[in-house]
């Protein structure tokens, strides 16, 4: 087959089919998932996640909010109820030990109870203090979530699976 043939068929699985479906790469903008994610990390979401399972506590969901996709992590599903209390999350009144949370980046502030809808999931960024997330936007659709990000790939020496 020739070469011009074979790399644009591959263009065409790769933006037709791998993209839309199977996993996309995102752009990390700002510090408000640090420490986990930082100001220009691309991570890899698998697009296909949610299709095929629920969202789960943990999660570090992409999701569109209007101006752009977003990732966040999930830390409430239907049902649950929502606070924070002096900075620390608690979920259905139980606190909630958050390892990736960086506790130095928080501040001592309070929020809710709030009960997550059906249908949607409440999102944090893990940097509490400087996140636009669930607490001012209000919870997220699960119908408006692109993906589960599942890899970091760049820079390649923070590389690997999230």
């Amino acid at each position: 087959m020739d070469l011009v043939v074979v790399l644009a068929l591959s263009v065409i699985f790769v933006f037709g089919v791998v993209r839309p479906f199977v996993a996309e790469p995102f752009l990390i903008p700002s510090g408000s998932m640090s420490p986990t994610l930082e100001p220009g990390d691309r991570v890899l979401a698998a697009k296909s996640a949610y299709r095929l399972t629920e969202p789960g506590r943990g999660d570090l969901a992409v999701f569109e909010d209007g101006g752009g996709a977003v990732i966040k992590r999930v830390v409430g599903l239907p049902g649950d109820e929502i606070s924070v209390e002096d900075g620390v999350l608690v979920v259905n009144g139980e606190f909630v030990r958050e390892p990736y949370v960086d506790y130095g980046l928080t501040d001592s502030s309070f929020f809710g109870p709030e009960t997550v809808p059906e249908g949607h999931v409440f999102v944090m960024g893990d940097n509490r203090s400087n996140s636009l997330d669930s607490r001012t936007t209000g919870p997220v659709p699960e119908e408006d979530l692109l993906g589960r990000a599942v890899l970091r790939f760049w820079p390649v020496e923070r590389a690997g699976a999230l």
